[in-house]
Parts: structure tokens; sequence; C-alpha cells
């Protein structure tokens, strides 16, 4: 439980609430913690390139209505 946040920066990203569970090895979130915790670039189709709002360490990516519900996404 709590705030997850950059590894290389300490800015705030994720929160526990939004964290679920996936297939994927990595932690799965549906939003950010602020408007500000990430920036986005589109990388393909469906995914998005996701870097800290701070410090611009690369965090992975946002799927596109791949979250556990229909329309959301995935960091």
């Amino acid at each position: 439980p709590g705030i997850y946040v950059c590894a290389k920066c300490g800015h705030e990203l994720f929160s526990s609430r939004a964290k679920y569970e996936h297939s994927s090895p990595w932690p799965a979130f549906t939003e950010t913690l602020r408007g500000d915790s990430v920036a986005k670039r589109r990388e393909r189709p469906g995914a998005l390139k996701v870097t800290c709002g701070k410090c611009g360490n690369g965090l992975g990516h946002e799927f596109l209505n791949d979250g556990p519900k229909q329309g959301q996404s995935r960091f």
C-alpha cells in the first residue's frame, strides 16, 4: 500500500489504489496519481511511451484499452 515513485528522482507516479493484477510480470495500474505524474508520447498504435513527468526517466508504456474494464488503459 502507498505511493509508487520514480526510482531516479522520487517523483510520485501511481497509487496502490490504482494497481491491479495482470498477466505481465510488472505492476499494472489503471491511472496515474496526478496529471503531471508522467509524460506520454505515441510509440505505436495502441501504445504510448511513458516517462517520469519530472526527470524523463523511462517507465514503460501505456497500453490503450487494455485495462481491467472496457475503455481503460494499462500502465
